[in-house]
């Protein structure tokens, strides 16, 4: 049986299948998976404000010492793609989470980046900080003054419609839609959340130290056609 991020994959896919082609346009590259990570060094990636030993590749997982607190970002920008990425925490009450259609640079004062975020929070977190447990699964929202409309909201946040985060220890499994300014999160299997009308419809994908060590593998990105995205829907570019 497919899983449901492979299904959507298809219909995506068959719906590109179908679109008119021109006899005169050139033939077109098939759509196809892509490694963001290479499993060996960094390459592709720019450190934007974090230590030289943040980040570390071992045993083809991207090793994240989350201190100090800062990201780390494509060497691009990305507009329309389905982003897959396997992500575990190692401590209880972990922190951290990937940032797409980013500016790919710190927000003035605060280490983190202007972005929509896709939480990753360790199990253990919202006990250690008495906070709703809404927060320890799959949350997407604005971050540094960016607007979106939450799914399900929560304020200005959108929280998971189920719990399907595994704690410490353990791999997850999050596959992240983002087409034209709508972010859909499947979970280990099954989409729980979304949001729409992001403000930015095309920037830079960050990875995020927040506090505590969090690994990451098996990170890789299919592009999908460009949109109607105007320069004001476009992060800046970073040199």
């Amino acid at each position: 049986m497919l899983k449901p991020e492979h299904i959507l994959t298809s219909l995506v896919l068959g719906l590109l299948i179908h679109l008119p082609f021109h006899a005169d346009a050139q033939a077109f590259d098939p759509l196809q998976f892509k490694p963001l990570f290479n499993g060996k060094n960094l390459e592709g990636w720019v450190n934007v404000n974090t230590a030289e030993d943040t980040w570390k590749v071992k045993n083809k997982t991207l090793v994240c010492s989350g201190k100090p607190i800062g990201v780390m970002r494509t060497d691009r920008q990305y507009e329309n793609f389905i982003l897959e990425i396997e992500w575990k925490h190692m401590e209880a009450g972990g922190n951290s989470g990937v940032f797409v259609w980013s500016e790919g640079t710190q927000f003035k004062d605060d280490p983190l980046t202007k972005a929509i975020e896709v939480q990753m929070l360790e199990l253990e977190y919202a006990t250690q900080h008495n906070v709703t447990d809404a927060y320890v699964h799959g949350e997407l929202f604005p971050t540094m003054g960016m607007t979106a409309i939450p799914d399900n909201p929560r304020g200005p946040r959108s929280k998971s419609l189920e719990k399907r985060c595994k704690g410490k220890g353990e791999w997850n499994k999050y596959v992240v839609v983002c087409v034209d300014g709508v972010v859909k999160l499947s979970v280990n299997g099954k989409f729980v959340n979304g949001l729409r009308a992001a403000e930015r419809k095309k920037g830079y994908i960050c990875l995020e130290a927040e506090g505590a060590e969090i690994h990451f593998r098996n990170i890789r990105i299919l592009e999908l056609p460009a949109g109607i995205t105007s320069p004001e829907q476009t992060a800046p570019l970073v040199n």
